[in-house]
């Protein structure tokens, strides 16, 4: 299952049923779990955890140093979650010593062509990336988010579960979970509908989700005003409740 061409390091840990394809190079201290696929022509670097079940392809470059220039060569890491499926020329840089010291993919994620995760991002579950998609350093993205192709995401964004950001998007502020994001700069288009009715959500939760958009972002109320409005005339559903403490724990600001 290993072409003779591949070059891995004796310290590398290569479990059970791993394929790994002709002229890849495999380094020091990479753990690649069974049943995993690596393409030709992948470089995988030092410090890199690959769980089972993934599929790396061909020219893909993972673990590579920071492209931070207060990056001092410090051991740091990459983790790959299982079945994540990683395409052709995908980047995805190690963390830093100044940023957590990790950059971690989520189980399930879809990483397509030419899409790059810069240091100490963090994605979560079933996260698809378009082609292009570009997550600069300390992003934190959650479950079930799509990010369009030609996407740019400013550092230190986070973006919450179940968001959908349309292509070519210049993302500078926190994205909240459950709307459509897009444009340059992105602006807010309302909720992810059809994303949350194929996920199984229950039209009531979408009916509260749907008021407490229309409240915070519809009426042009401050803020603060918006946030008690909800609180006291909109279900506090779990997704209600996550949708409000993401946007009082905003650092960079909210899209609008």
């Amino acid at each position: 299952m290993i072409h003779p061409t591949a070059i891995i390091d004796p310290k590398a840990e290569v479990a059970e049923n791993v394929t790994i394809g002709a002229y890849s190079v495999i380094n020091a201290n990479v753990s690649i779990g069974p049943n995993t696929v690596i393409g030709p022509h992948t470089v995988i670097d030092e410090y890199v955890t690959i769980g089972p079940d993934c599929r790396i392809f061909q020219f893909a470059a993972i673990g590579g140093t920071p492209q931070a220039v207060k990056f001092g060569g410090e051991e740091t890491y990459v983790r790959i979650g299982a079945r994540t499926i990683v395409r052709e020329f995908v980047t995805i840089n190690r963390g830093t010593g100044f940023g957590g010291g990790l950059t971690s993919i989520g189980e399930d994620n879809f990483l397509m062509a030419y899409s790059h995760v810069a240091h100490d991002c963090k994605t979560g579950k079933h996260v698809i990336m378009a082609n292009n998609a570009t997550l600069a350093g300390h992003i934190d993205i959650g479950d079930f988010v799509t990010i369009g192709g030609l996407v740019a995401i400013h550092q230190f964004v986070r973006v919450g579960d179940y968001a959908y950001v349309g292509g070519k998007s210049a993302v500078v502020k926190d994205i909240p979970p459950y709307v459509i994001a897009a444009g340059d700069r992105a602006q807010l288009h309302g909720l992810n509908r059809v994303g949350l009715k194929r996920m199984g959500m229950s039209e009531e939760t979408i009916s509260a989700l749907k008021k407490t958009y229309r409240i915070i972002f519809r009426i042009g109320i401050t803020l603060n005003e918006a946030i008690q409005r909800v609180n006291a005339e909109v279900e506090k559903t779990p997704e209600v409740i996550d949708f409000v403490k993401f946007i009082q724990s905003s650092t960079r600001g909210i899209t609008r």
